[in-house]
């Protein structure tokens, strides 16, 4: 299994209707269950829209994104799929029920993270 970021720009549902976002949750949110039902869905979220905070190595806090960031995250999903293909089909299925495109981006694994995780039983 392989974990898979699907997420989507800040900004990209900005199309939306006031009056369509009720259809609009309750279509993502039956994508969530059905990822749920299917044992895929690790996590998601959409995320404030505010200025990130970039913090350095040396602990300071700036207000961000970098100047040359041109998009910004607005929501995700983490699913743990087979394959690439069952990712992007996922994705197709997000995509529909939130009325825009999404970014999928394979997550690289990190076996001694997944062991840290195992032994704090999650």
């Amino acid at each position: 299994m392989a974990r898979y970021l699907i997420s989507f720009d800040d900004g990209a549902m900005d199309h939306i209707p006031d009056e369509d976002w009720p259809a609009v949750g309750k279509a993502s949110h039956a994508v969530v269950q059905d990822a749920v039902d299917a044992g895929v869905f690790v996590f998601g979220a959409g995320l404030e829209r505010q200025r990130a905070s970039i913090v350095a190595t040396d602990g300071t806090a700036t207000d961000g994104p970098y100047p040359e960031t041109k998009a910004v995250i607005g929501g995700f999903v983490i699913i743990d799929v087979a394959s690439r293909e069952e990712a992007l089909t996922w994705a197709a299925r997000i995509a529909d029920s939130c009325r825009c495109a999404q970014e999928v981006r394979e997550l690289m694994p990190d076996p001694e993270t997944d062991a840290m995780l195992r032994r704090a039983g999650r």
